[in-house]
């Protein structure tokens, strides 16, 4: 019988998946080609590992790269991570900061036990660390940009989180199996690509027949007061930006209120989308609605919602008034909806 001075030390989520990863190139398995590479079996092309994170970014098109919409919004990022870390420096104050948002804790609280998760698009990996902390679970983040990753990975790592880790990928080229996923999430990323409905397809394949995908765009009628004030903070050089009701919040410094300042009107790129397009995305993929924030179905959004349940999609007269509604309140959080879909067994 083995001693606690002999025993291996326990292996990390990245060895313990290596299973669940394809070459972002030709799609093939990957080895560990020491303990800082990982090896395609198939084109034999070797990946460099970043302090436990696997750099599996192939480009678009390699050879037309400069320009590219996906290489524009890699470099943005690079210069401006978001969210930022600037009130979190502990695993209990980031517990704190996501449950008192209602959708972190309800999904948090609703994934099956033993789950596989990604979040697509995580920047530096909040949710992924938070989702992460549970026992039972193994949750990865996937971003394009190394630096976001890192901020991410260094909390991870800071905090002991065992069940969370970082994948640099593309999320046109994924670094994974199809199939391998209970749960994929990407919310706030889509509409920053080029082609999300072709970002859609991508990512929904990693999903397990009878698994979830959940997706959050900005809404094209809900967000025109944020085009608003995008056109007044551009005519002013920024002089009203406190007209955003972030730039006042007294709880914010100024790293947050910058982070969040870029992201909403800054960003190189962005496109804004129905709830009638999205759910169109979703049934012509095999996927069937269940639930949507803001909601569809008369009634508020509770701390009690289930949101792996079917609730009614509405028409697209409802919807259209959902998104109305987004608008006269003015836009909360950039008019970012949210769509809750599970994948039909063939």
């Amino acid at each position: 019988m083995s001693t606690l001075a002999t025993q291996a030390p326990p292996r990390t989520l990245l060895e313990r998946s290596i299973d669940m990863l394809a070459c972002s190139y030709c799609g093939a398995d990957l080895d560990f080609q020491g303990e800082s590479a990982l090896r395609c079996r198939g084109c034999a092309r070797s990946f460099n590992i970043d302090n436990g994170i696997p750099q599996l970014f192939a480009p678009n098109d390699p050879e037309a790269q400069k320009g590219d919409v996906t290489d524009i919004v890699k470099s943005f990022y690079e210069e401006n991570p978001f969210p930022n870390y600037d009130d979190i420096d502990s695993e209990q104050t980031l517990l704190e900061k996501a449950r008192r948002g209602m959708f972190a804790r309800l999904l948090d609280e609703q994934i099956p036990q033993g789950a596989a998760v990604l979040e697509v698009g995580c920047g530096t990996g909040q949710l992924t660390n938070f989702l992460g902390m549970h026992y039972n679970r193994r949750v990865f983040g996937s971003d394009m940009c190394l630096h976001s990753l890192r901020l991410a990975n260094g909390f991870r790592s800071r905090c002991r989180i065992k069940n969370a880790g970082f994948v640099q990928m593309n999320l046109f080229r994924p670094a994974f199996k199809h199939e391998a996923f209970d749960l994929v999430v990407s919310n706030g990323v889509l509409h920053h690509t080029a082609d999300p409905y072709g970002a859609f397809k991508s990512i929904s394949r990693l999903v397990k027949p009878n698994g979830i995908i959940i997706i959050g765009l900005y809404n094209k009628i809900g967000r025109l007061t944020t085009d608003f004030r995008r056109f007044l903070f551009r005519a002013t050089k920024d002089k009203l930006a406190f007209l955003d009701a972030h730039m006042r919040n007294k709880n914010y410094n100024a790293d947050r209120k910058r982070a969040w300042f870029y992201d909403q009107y800054k960003h190189p790129h962005e496109s804004k989308h129905t709830y009638s397009e999205l759910l169109d995305w979703y049934e012509s993929n095999g996927f069937e609605y269940l639930s949507s924030i803001p909601k569809i179905d008369p009634g508020p959004f509770t701390d009690e919602e289930k949101l792996f349940e079917p609730h009614d999609k509405g028409t697209k007269f409802t919807r259209w008034m959902t998104e109305v509604e987004m608008l006269l309140s003015g836009g909360a959080d950039g008019a970012l909806y949210i769509m809750i879909g599970r994948k039909k067994k063939t």
